[in-house]
């Protein structure tokens, strides 16, 4: 199944879904995006609000025990703001959380987490990170796996006994300005 967009001269949408024929023109481009994946039979997902940014978080070091252990019964009782606890054989977060970018976004989601319930959420759930640069922003997929590659770096650093200077150390021999 397909479908298709086209953005009209007179400023409306028109969406069209291959399968069935079915299309809908509409003053709001997301109206007609949310019409047309209705009709599809597709969850639709509305774009966040300026300033706010979509993520999952994961917390995968207690993998064996799952989503319901009880280290995680008072984050799943008070999440952080913006963020609900989900059970992906893994206790996680999905988040919808304020910041200048996405990595601010998850950089404050993780220091909450960790202040507030001392777990340091150490994924965002990408299952095979790759190199992914062309035609993304700053605030796409490609940092969703930046920020994904850092957490695990750090967690797996610390399981190995290297600490914050170490990290540091390499990032800055790596030339991050």
């Amino acid at each position: 199944m397909t479908l298709h967009f086209h953005r009209n001269p007179d400023g409306t949408t028109t969406g069209r879904n291959d399968a069935n024929g079915f299309t809908v023109t509409h003053a709001e481009e997301e109206e007609a995006k949310r019409l047309l994946y209705e009709d599809a039979g597709w969850e639709y997902t509305p774009p966040v609000p300026p300033g706010f940014h979509r993520f999952s978080l994961v917390h995968d070091e207690f993998r064996a025990v799952g989503f319901g252990d009880e280290r995680y019964a008072g984050l799943r009782a008070r999440p952080p703001e913006g963020c609900v606890p989900v059970d992906w054989g893994c206790f996680a977060l999905e988040c919808e959380r304020p910041g200048k970018t996405l990595l601010d976004a998850v950089a404050g989601t993780v220091a909450e987490v960790r202040r507030e319930h001392g777990l340091v959420m150490n994924s965002l759930g990408v299952e095979k990170p790759e190199e992914r640069l062309d035609a993304d922003t700053k605030d796409g997929h490609a940092a969703k796996t930046v920020a994904h590659l850092v957490l695990k770096a750090a967690h797996r650093a610390r399981l190995l006994g290297y600490g914050r200077k170490d990290l540091v150390r390499l990032l800055d021999a790596a030339g991050i300005e």
